[in-house]
This record gives C-alpha cells, sequence and structure tokens, in this order.
C-alpha cells in the first residue's frame, strides 16, 4: 500500500490517495487533485469524503467523470458545503453538483477499492464529519476534526465545539498512540502525541 498526498485549492486543502494492488482511492478532493492524479496516470476507484465543506469537494465531480465512485456520510447538501459562506469571505468558489454514491450514515466500515476501512462520526466541525482508518497501516484520515496541535473549526454552521471534543476523546484517542493522523490541513501528527499535547484536549 502507498500513501501520497495533494494539498491544493482555495485554502491549501490536504487530499490524500491510498493505492494498492486492488485500486486506487482518493480521500477527499481539493481543488488539483483531479490533474494530480491523471499527471501520474492514476484512475480513481473511489473518493472517500471526510465532510463536505467547499474545499474538500472541489474536485469530487471531476473525480466522479474520471470513474469514482462517491463514499459520504450525508447525500451532498448545499448546506454542508458552505459555498455561500465561502462567497461571502470572498472566495472563488463554485462547486459543481456530485452524487453520494453511498451514504456512510451508521456505517462502521466501508471496503472501497479493495481497501477496508473503519469508519468513525466524529461531528462538530461539520455534522457530516467523518473519519476514516487503516487499522493495519496504522493510519486515520481525519479531515477537519484534529489538527498537530489544534483542531476544527466550530464556528461554522453546523458547528458544535463540546461535541467535537467529546468525539475525539471517545472515537480517536482510542486509537494507538503511533497512530499517524493525516488532516485536511497542515502537517500530519500521531495519536499519542495530540493525546499529550493538544492544548484544546489537555
Amino acid at each position: 500500500m502507498n500513501i501520497t498526498s495533494h494539498t491544493g485549492g482555495v485554502v491549501q486543502t490536504n487530499g490524500f490517495i491510498v493505492e494498492s494492488d486492488s485500486g486506487t482511492v482518493v480521500i477527499d478532493a481539493p481543488g488539483g487533485i483531479a490533474a494530480f492524479l491523471r499527471t501520474r496516470k492514476l484512475t480513481p476507484d473511489a473518493l472517500l469524503l471526510t465532510h463536505q465543506h467547499f474545499d474538500h469537494v472541489e474536485d469530487a465531480a471531476a473525480l466522479a467523470d474520471m470513474g469514482a465512485t462517491i463514499f459520504a456520510h450525508s447525500a451532498f447538501s448545499h448546506d454542508l458545503i458552505l459555498d455561500e459562506v465561502a462567497r461571502r469571505w470572498g472566495l472563488p468558489v463554485e462547486i459543481p453538483p456530485f452524487t453520494v454514491d453511498t451514504r456512510l450514515a451508521g456505517e462502521e466500515s466501508v471496503e472501497a477499492g479493495g481497501v477496508r476501512f473503519a469508519i468513525s462520526h466524529v461531528p462538530g466541525h461539520s455534522p457530516d464529519s467523518i473519519c476514516f482508518h487503516l487499522p493495519e497501516a496504522g493510519t486515520l484520515f481525519g479531515g477537519d476534526t484534529l489538527f498537530a496541535g489544534s483542531i476544527g473549526r466550530t464556528d461554522f454552521p453546523g458547528g458544535d465545539h463540546p461535541l467535537l471534543l467529546a468525539g475525539i476523546r471517545a472515537k480517536l484517542f482510542t486509537l494507538p498512540d503511533p497512530t499517524a493522523v493525516h488532516p485536511g490541513h497542515g502537517p500530519s501528527t500521531t495519536i499519542g502525541r495530540e493525546r499529550a499535547s493538544n492544548p484544546f484536549l489537555a
């Protein structure tokens, strides 16, 4: 298994590509990730969305056009994408509609591209926030729940600060310390490092 990343889009969002013998899975779809895949001659089998905020779905429709099946907690919704919020900030955001092929609300795991991911629903940054865990690889794709030294913003519509903190403690901090956390923004970290030193969770 090989994991690579692409950072791009209007607010420099991280997307990740998981390549295995069985296929190619993309985690989140920041702007430019479709072109990134094409330059590497990779065809995405699946797109897993940690949540639908605009910066994580800029290239979702483009990946669907390339053949990716889209997995997300909830159906496509402008209330989740927050594109109107982005435009009020002056960001040039136009998100092409896309179809969520498989909804993951209530699911504990999902197989995509021949790889099985464990799922944790951790709302608070967004109502639809989910994390994807590869236990055998010791890797968590956390979206905007947990960052190196920080946590996801909770001042957006649908945000809930206490709920996010409770979810991180109950569902993420129960993972082994060496688990790598690949977040939606900024550098990667580990569960152990954040449990020991994250100022929002001390």
